[in-house]
C-alpha cells in the first residue's frame, strides 16, 4: 500500500511538472524573428515597424502588422531598451494631486512626451522623501526626471548629472549650483500684482493664506505680495498656513477669522486652497464675497471659472510651461548631456467676481 502511494505521488508530481512545462511552452513569447519569417521581411523591418518615427515602406509595414496580429506578437520594450541603451521612459515625481493644476500638467506633459516616443512613470513623494524616490526611479533606467511640486538636493542632482539623466523642476527652482533645469512662472511678480490691485480697489486689511512655507513658489508669491503692500504703506493684516491642502486651508481661514475686525481681502497662495477659504467664509461665517471679504487665488485652474466660485486669480501659463519642460527634457535626453536651463514665464491677473478690482 505504501509503495502504491509513493508511485502515485511520483506520477502526480511528474504530471504536475509536465503541465507546468507545457504551459510555459505555450506561453513563450513570439519573437520578431518569427514575425519576420512569416512576413517575409528582415528582422530590422519588423523593428522599424514598431519604432515610432522610423522609416518603413507602407507595404512592408502592412505585411509586418498582419503577421504580428496572426502570431499575437507584441514588441518587447524592455529588451529593446537594453539594446538601445534608452528606456524611452521619464520618471515624474509629484507630492500631491489635490491641486488640479498638477493633473492638468501631467496630462499635457504625457501627451507631449508620447508624441516623441516616450512614456511617463509616475511616482508620489511626500515632502522630504524626494531624494529616496529619485534613487528608486534611477533603478528603472529612466532617461529623464521631472519634479513637480517637489524639489531635490544638490547631491542627488549631481548624481543624475553624472550618469547623464537630465532633471527638470516644474513650478519650482533650485540654487544655481544645483545641476538641474527649472521651469517656473514669475511668482514674485504675481504676488506684487495681487497686492497692487487690492490696494487700488481700496482694501486695507489684507491677509495671506500661505501654502508650503518651504517651497520656492510660496516664498516668492509671499515676498512679492508683502513687498508691494509695504510699498503702499500697508502692513499685512494677518497670515495663516494652508500647506497647499484643502482642509488645512479651511482651518487657516478659521484661524484668520477668529479675530475681529475681519480682513477685507485675502490672498491665497493657490486656487485649490482658495476654494476652501471661500467655502468657510460663506458657509460657516455667513459673510459675502466680495462685499465683506474679497478673495484672490493663484494658478487659474479650470474650476476657478465655475459659477460657484468665479475666482479672481493669477494665471500661470500652464501650456507654455509644459511645452518648455518637454522641450528641455527631450533635447537633453537626445544629447545625453545635462545642461541646466532656466525658463521663467510671465503671469497675469484674471479678474472675476470674488474680487472685482
Amino acid at each position: 500500500m505504501v509503495y502504491f502511494l509513493e508511485v502515485l505521488r511520483s506520477k502526480l508530481s511528474l504530471n504536475l511538472w509536465y503541465f507546468i512545462f507545457m504551459e510555459k511552452k505555450k506561453k513563450n513569447p513570439v519573437t520578431s524573428i518569427q514575425v519576420a519569417k512569416l512576413a517575409n521581411v528582415s528582422q530590422s523591418a519588423v523593428s522599424r515597424t514598431f519604432t515610432a518615427g522610423a522609416s518603413v515602406a507602407p507595404a512592408t509595414k502592412a505585411r509586418v502588422l498582419a503577421a504580428a496580429k496572426a502570431l499575437g506578437y507584441r514588441p518587447n520594450v524592455i529588451a529593446r531598451s537594453l539594446i538601445s541603451g534608452q528606456s524611452k521612459t521619464v520618471g515624474l515625481v509629484v507630492a500631491y494631486l489635490e491641486n488640479h493644476f498638477y493633473p492638468l500638467m501631467i496630462q499635457q506633459l504625457s501627451h507631449a512626451l508620447q508624441a516623441d516616443g516616450y512614456h511617463v512613470l509616475l511616482f508620489m513623494a511626500e515632502s522630504g522623501q524626494q531624494d529616496a524616490v529619485i534613487e528608486q526611479i534611477l533603478q528603472y533606467q529612466i532617461d529623464g526626471v521631472v519634479l513637480a511640486s517637489v524639489t531635490l538636493s544638490s547631491h542627488i542632482a549631481e548624481e543624475c548629472a553624472n550618469i547623464g539623466v537630465p532633471v527638470v523642476l516644474f513650478n519650482r527652482y533650485v540654487p544655481d549650483e544645483v545641476q538641474a533645469s527649472t521651469v517656473t512662472s514669475n511668482n514674485e511678480a504675481g504676488g506684487r500684482l495681487v497686492a497692487q490691485r487690492l490696494v487700488q480697489a481700496g482694501h486695507k486689511r489684507i491677509s495671506f493664506v500661505a501654502g508650503n512655507v518651504n517651497s520656492s513658489t510660496n516664498q516668492d508669491r509671499e515676498r512679492g505680495f508683502i513687498a508691494s503692500l509695504n510699498a503702499e504703506g500697508i502692513e499685512l493684516w494677518s497670515t495663516a498656513i494652508g500647506k497647499y491642502r484643502f482642509l488645512a486651508a479651511a482651518e487657516a481661514t478659521r484661524e484668520i477669522l477668529a479675530k475681529k475686525p475681519y480682513p477685507d481681502a485675502i490672498f491665497v497662495a493657490n486656487d485649490h486652497m482658495a476654494f476652501a477659504v471661500m467655502d468657510v467664509i460663506r458657509d460657516e461665517y455667513k459673510l459675502r464675497i466680495p462685499e465683506d471679504i474679497a478673495v484672490v487665488g493663484f494658478d487659474n485652474v479650470p474650476e476657478s471659472n465655475w459659477g460657484a466660485y468665479s475666482l479672481t486669480t493669477v494665471e500661470q501659463p500652464l501650456t507654455e510651461m509644459v511645452a518648455a519642460t518637454a522641450e528641455i527634457l527631450l533635447q537633453q535626453m537626445k544629447d545625453k548631456k545635462v545642461t541646466p536651463t532656466h525658463k521663467v514665464f510671465d503671469t497675469q491677473l484674471i479678474v472675476r467676481k470674488s474680487a472685482e478690482i
